[in-house]
C-alpha cells in the first residue's frame, strides 16, 4: 500500500493515520495492525506466498497472554488490563485474528515487526471491544508499554519458535511418524513366513523373508521417532524472560519462571524457562538439533518409499513383487497405467526436508554476539518440515501401506530362478567350486540344479537336501 491516504469510491478515506517512533504512517483502517507493522508490510515485498506460519501466531498469542498473567502477578500490570489481553490472545489461538498478521518471513532477522505486529493486533483490538474507532483517542492498553511488557523481540520469537516447533511435533508429526510405522510394524508381522530373493548392490542376493524385510523399514521409523523425542527436551526451553541480551533487563524478579508455567498451562506441555538466556536469544541450536531428527526421518522415508516403489515395479517388465492400492490413473496418454504415486509424494517430502535441513543449519550457525538474525526463516522451515513429514505419513498410510500385499507369483518366480541361492552350497562344496556352479548357469541359461549336476559336483538328492530357500533366512520371531 502507498503512503498516501488511499480513497475508495465514495471519496471517503479507506485508511488512518498511525504513529510510531519514526513518525506518521497510513494503515488500513478495516485492519487491527498499527504503524510497525505497516511499515514492514510496504518494506518487505518479498515473495509471494511466505507469509509467517500460523503456528507462530498462535504461538504468540499464548505467550502474550502467558506474559499478561506473570506481570500481573508480579504486580507490574493492573489485572483489568490482563483480562483484556488475555481475551484478545484467546482469539488469536483460536484463529480468529490470522488475517491481522499480514507479514512475510522475509523480515529482520529477529523477527521484531511480527512482535510488533501482535502487539499492536492485541493493543488496537481491544480499543475497539472497548466501544473505540480505530485511530480514535488513546489506547488504554498500549502496544509496547503493557502488551509487551517485561518483553523484548529478542525473546518472544524464539519462545514463539519453541512454542510452535514442540506442539506440531507433538500434534502433526508424530502422529503421523507413529501410525505408518504401526501399520508397517502389522504387515511384518502378517508377511513374516513370505519368503523372498533378496538383493545387494541392486543385484540378487540370498532370501529372506517379506516380513523380515519390512521389520527393516519398522526399526528405522522407531529409530527416528527416539531421535525426535529426544529433542523435544531442549525444545521445552524458553527464552522468555531474556528480554534484549539475556540479562532479563526491565523484567520484575521471578517473571521468567512465572511466565513459562502460565505458557506449559495454558498449551498443556511441559515448557519451562531457559537455563540459559544467552544461549536461548543467540543460538538456537535446539531447533537445528531438532531438525536434525527431521532431516533422519525423511532420509528413513526416501529409503522406505524408493524400496517399495521398486517392488512393486511393473507389473510384467520389472520387479512385480508387491501389489500397491490403485489411487488414480497414471498417464494422460498409456490407457490403464498406474503409478505409486503416493511413494512419490513421500520422496518429494523428503527432498524438501533435506533442503530445510541446509537452510536450518546455515541460518543456526549464523548467531552472532548476542542474537541470531535468521529466526523467522528457521521457524518456517521447521515448521513446514515438520507438517509436512506428518501429513505425508498419514497420506502414504492410508492410500499405500494400509494396502500393500505381496504378488506371490512374483516372488515365487524370482526366488525360483535366482543363483544366489548357491551359496547354501558353499559348506558343502567350498566357494570356487559354487562359483563355477553359478556362473555357468548364468551362461548356458541353465537352472542351478541342471548347472550343478551336469558339473558333477552335486547330485539331484544333495542339491534338494541343501538348497532350501526356506532354511537360509535365520531365526523368524
Amino acid at each position: 500500500m502507498s503512503a498516501l491516504k488511499e480513497i475508495n469510491h465514495t471519496g471517503l478515506s479507506t485508511s488512518r493515520t498511525e504513529h510510531d517512533s519514526m513518525g506518521e504512517v497510513q494503515v488500513p483502517k478495516s485492519h487491527y495492525w498499527g504503524a510497525q507493522t505497516e511499515r514492514s508490510r510496504n518494506n518487505f515485498k518479498i515473495g509471494p506466498a511466505a507469509s509467517m506460519p500460523e503456528e507462530i501466531i498462535e504461538a504468540f498469542g499464548f505467550l502474550k497472554k502467558a506474559a499478561a498473567y506473570a506481570n500481573s502477578d508480579l504486580n507490574v500490570l493492573p489485572v483489568d488490563k490482563r483480562d483484556l489481553i488475555a481475551n484478545v490472545c484467546d482469539e488469536i489461538i483460536k484463529g480468529e485474528l490470522f488475517a491481522e498478521f499480514p507479514l512475510v518471513i522475509w523480515q529482520t532477522g529477529s523477527g521484531t515487526q511480527s512482535n510488533m505486529n501482535a502487539n499492536e493486533v492485541i493493543s488496537n483490538r481491544i480499543h475497539v471491544l472497548q466501544g473505540k474507532e480505530m485511530g480514535e483517542g488513546i489506547l488504554y492498553v498500549h502496544p509496547n508499554d503493557d502488551v509487551n511488557k517485561s518483553q523484548s523481540s529478542n525473546d518472544t520469537f524464539p519462545t514463539a519458535m519453541h512454542i510452535a516447533a514442540y506442539k506440531i511435533l507433538i500434534d502433526v508429526t508424530i502422529p503421523g511418524i507413529e501410525k505408518l510405522r504401526d501399520t508397517l510394524a502389522v504387515k511384518s508381522e502378517v508377511f513374516k513366513k513370505v519368503v523372498k530373493i533378496g538383493r545387494t548392490h541392486l543385484m540378487d542376493a540370498t532370501p529372506l523373508t517379506l516380513g523380515q524385510e519390512i521389520s527393516g523399514y519398522v526399526s528405522q521409523l522407531d529409530h527416528g521417532l527416539k531421535a525426535l523425542c529426544h529433542t523435544l527436551d531442549h525444545l521445552s526451553e524458553l527464552a522468555l524472560g531474556g528480554t534484549a541480551v539475556g540479562t532479563g533487563m526491565n523484567t520484575p524478579q521471578g517473571y521468567d519462571i512465572a511466565v513459562a508455567k502460565y505458557i506449559a498451562d495454558f498449551t498443556g506441555l511441559p515448557f519451562r524457562t531457559a537455563d540459559n538466556k544467552f544461549e536461548a536469544l543467540s543460538a538456537h541450536d535446539a531447533l537445528v538439533e531438532s531438525h536434525g531428527a527431521l532431516k533422519q526421518i525423511a532420509v528413513s522415508l526416501m529409503h522406505i518409499s524408493n524400496n517399495i516403489r521398486m517392488l512393486a515395479s511393473g507389473p510384467r517388465c520389472s520387479i512385480g513383487e508387491l501389489h500397491l492400492p490403485e489411487n488414480e490413473p497414471g498417464s494422460s496418454i498409456m490407457p490403464g497405467k498406474v503409478n505409486p504415486t503416493q511413494n512419490e509424494a513421500v520422496t518429494m517430502v523428503a527432498a524438501q526436508v533435506m533442503g530445510n535441513d541446509v537452510a536450518i543449519t546455515v541460518a543456526g550457525s549464523n548467531g552472532q554476539f548476542q542474537l541470531n538474525v535468521f529466526k523467522p526463516v528457521m521457524a518456517a522451515n521447521f515448521l513446514q518440515s515438520a507438517r509436512l513429514i506428518g501429513d505425508a505419513c498419514c497420506s502414504f498410510n492410508e492410500h499405500c501401506a494400509l494396502g500393500i500385499e505381496p504378488n506371490y507369483d512374483g516372488i515365487k518366480k524370482h526366488l525360483e530362478t535366482s543363483l544366489m541361492l548357491v551359496t547354501a552350497l558353499n559348506p558343502h562344496i567350498g566357494y570356487d567350486n559354487s562359483a563355477k556352479i553359478a556362473k555357468a548357469a548364468l551362461k548356458n541359461n541353465k537352472s542351478l540344479r541342471e548347472s550343478a549336476i551336469s558339473l558333477g559336483l552335486v547330485t539331484n538328492e544333495q542339491f534338494d537336501e541343501w538348497v532350501r530357500a526356506e532354511d537360509m533366512i535365520g531365526t523368524i520371531k
